[in-house]
């Protein structure tokens, strides 16, 4: 038998790979010259001058002793309130100004700019900048911090660019190529590129959470600016990023900006409303249930009076479809509902007792702020007010969103007036309030009624949940005794 020496077979294996190699490159990449290698820049010449930089100013009032003062400050805690009074008086609050940078992209040829609500909010003077270097003044036309949308305009001239061409962003599927374009640390124009990493993202934003994920370089300044696919149609709005995360960047689908554009123009945004509580179906849930899978948004409680309170929905009834959509889960249900005009007929099928029900379903108008669900003028609510107190129904979503246990009962602490006997008595936003004068609190319901029998002449007690603490607080009372 012939030996065959082992550096000779070596070279020509090395050989054959090395020519397979290169006619692999070949084929994926035919040209290795640069005017040949993929290019974004047609497309970037093509968008880039719809997209602008946004400018914002905001006048703020302030006490100079503010970040002494606050509830939170180790230094009022120990000084007390009387310390500051005594030796510096009622000093003048000071004004200054603070200023922002941000995206928006041209929708109109008459003015009309959507982008973010974050970017424009409380703002004072809104100035946009065109890559050509020219600015104009800007008003907010409407807005809508639950979804993070805002439309502004300016008054066009001659020159003004033509605007972007919105696509459908539910044609968009992971791996396509984006590029977003916008202001990263007021640079100016910056263009990054990527691809949709994943659809459908739930981030804990807001209540109507379905975000669109880019490994596109987003940061901030690009917020409001658009993200465009390859035919340079906008297909979402970059919003969002991860502080400690490379590579993952958050947009609106550009779909859900579309639906609220008309409401948008006329300055105020109405959404459809339902009156429950629901939540998400467990695997251990749907078993109790006799669900084969864990599909559709459980009632967790109906509202008094409210649509399905009205419709014949009742608590423990499983949500499986509404207005023919199926309903996998209970934020899919809460958008849904919301993007349905009032007054719709809308039929609505339950799973009640392991049986299918059609329910006929008037839908309602989401109360402003979709807080309390109080009504305009109730008497509760204004007493609530007065103590200082916007509280608002502890939903699984908005406990999800603060960090509460889904199964976590009470009314979330939304706001609380500066100086208002709540603010002095050191009530927090987002503490959860237990019990009123020693009534348990699970819902606003409760909340309304233990308000309502409150006197304004005594102290407010309130049981506080603050992580994972639990205290009282007294609240002065609104007025003296006769």
């Amino acid at each position: 038998m012939k030996c065959i020496k082992a550096p000779g077979l070596l070279g020509v294996v090395l050989t054959v790979v090395v020519v397979l190699h290169a006619n692999l490159s070949l084929a994926l990449w035919p040209s290795k010259s640069a005017s040949e290698l993929p290019s974004f820049a047609d497309l970037v010449e093509k968008v880039k001058h719809s997209v602008v930089n946004i400018s914002t100013t905001k006048v703020i009032k302030d006490h100079p002793l503010q970040p002494f003062l606050d509830p939170d400050s180790p230094f009022r805690d120990f000084f007390g309130d009387e310390f500051f009074k005594r030796f510096f008086g009622d000093l003048p609050k000071r004004e200054f100004k603070t200023h922002s940078l941000g995206s928006g992209f041209i929708i109109s040829s008459d003015g009309y700019i959507l982008t973010n609500n974050h970017v424009i909010e409380k703002a004072d003077e809104i100035t946009i900048k065109l890559d050509s270097g020219r600015e104009y003044e800007a008003k907010i036309v409407g807005r809508d911090p639950k979804t993070d949308l805002a439309l502004i305009k300016v008054k066009p001239d001659k020159d003004f660019p033509d605007p972007a061409v919105l696509g459908d962003s539910d044609e968009l599927r992971v791996g396509d190529w984006v590029i977003a374009v916008g202001n990263p640390f007021g640079l100016g124009h910056t263009v990054t590129a990527g691809i949709i990493s994943a659809k459908g993202r739930v981030i804990g934003a807001g209540p109507y959470d379905d975000f669109l994920q880019t490994d596109a370089a987003i940061n901030p300044g690009n917020s409001g600016g658009p993200l465009f696919n390859l035919k340079g149609e906008v297909v979402g709005i970059n919003t969002a990023i991860v502080a400690r995360g490379q590579g993952i960047g958050f947009a609106i689908p550009i779909n859900m900006a579309k639906e609220l554009l008309p409401q948008l123009k006329e300055g105020k945004i109405v959404r459809g409303w339902l009156g429950v509580m629901i939540q998400d179906l467990t695997p251990e849930l749907a078993k109790s249930f006799g669900l084969k899978e864990p599909k559709g948004a459980l009632v967790a409680d109906v509202l008094e009076g409210g649509p399905a309170d009205k419709a014949g929905i009742k608590r423990g009834d499983i949500i499986v479809e509404f207005d023919g959509k199926e309903i996998p889960d209970a934020r899919t249900l809460s958008r849904i509902v919301a993007a349905t005009a009032p007054n719709s007929h809308v039929d609505v099928t339950v799973l009640r007792d392991g049986k299918k029900k059609h329910v006929s379903v008037i839908v309602g108008t989401m109360p402003e702020e979709g807080a309390t669900e109080f009504e305009t003028g109730d008497e509760a609510v204004e007493k609530a007010q007065k103590w200082g107190l916007t509280v608002q129904n502890l939903t699984p979503e908005v406990a999800e969103r603060f960090g509460w246990s889904r199964d976590e009962t009470g009314v979330l602490v939304t706001g609380v007036e500066p100086g208002s006997p709540a603010w002095e008595a050191r009530v927090s936003e987002g503490d959860l309030i237990k019990e009123v004068n020693r009534r348990k609190v699970h819902n606003i319901r409760d909340f309304k009624l233990a308000i309502s029998k409150a006197k304004e002449t005594e102290s407010l007690l309130l049981l506080i949940k603050r992580g994972d603490h639990t205290l009282y607080l007294a609240l002065p009372p609104l007025r003296k005794a006769d």
